[in-house]
């Protein structure tokens, strides 16, 4: 016994699994079997004291199997192609750092933001830069301080033996501004041509 449903989706109700597969060959589609039915017997009691069996029947439909199979790796290829990959860059930085080496190191920060990617940042110390931490901590801040329109703070710095990490991700708003300011700049480009 099998509850069918035809290629519309229409419960044809429960009959017999030899009369549905009969049905599927006159339609010249196959009988897919959609949710099996427990083998097993489930007891309820009845109000009554007597003690009820019933069994689940499965469910089969009619369709063309190999159609669905198609439609079905289709669909899976789309949503890999959708799929965004987020890589987790890294930025070390230590308290004595350069303004140069701290300028550059933020335009990467900003280009790896701007592309999508997470941004890790290690702060390193070493040797007697652990007894003057506060330091550190300011730089890190500053860091966080320019960056704050583009991303938002995934993890909270955290001392982890000689250095402090926090992961910075993209904010959504981020993305959004920066293709509406693109795009105004464009349009202003061409009124005036």
């Amino acid at each position: 016994m099998v509850r069918l449903i035809d290629g519309s989706g229409k419960n044809l109700g429960i009959m017999k699994f030899k009369d549905a597969l009969a049905l599927a060959q006159e339609a010249g589609l196959d009988l897919v079997e959609i949710s099996s039915g427990t083998s097993s017997t489930q007891a309820k009691p009845a109000l009554n004291g007597v003690v009820e069996t019933t069994t689940q029947i499965p469910v089969a439909k009619i369709m063309d199997y190999g159609k669905y199979r198609y439609d079905r790796q289709k669909k899976q290829q789309e949503a890999r192609k959708r799929q965004k990959y987020s890589d987790v860059k890294e930025i070390k930085l230590r308290p004595t750092i350069e303004t140069h080496d701290y300028e550059v190191k933020m335009r990467a920060v900003r280009r790896f933001l701007e592309a999508g990617d997470k941004v890790k940042i290690t702060l390193r110390y070493r040797g007697r830069e652990m007894s003057h931490m506060e330091i550190g901590e300011q730089l890190l801040h500053r860091v966080l301080d320019e960056v704050k329109n583009l991303a938002r703070i995934e993890s909270a710095p955290k001392l982890e033996g000689r250095q402090i990490v926090t992961i910075i991700s993209p904010a959504p708003s981020a993305h959004a501004s920066s293709s509406t300011q693109a795009s105004p700049s464009a349009h202003d480009s061409t009124s005036r041509a």
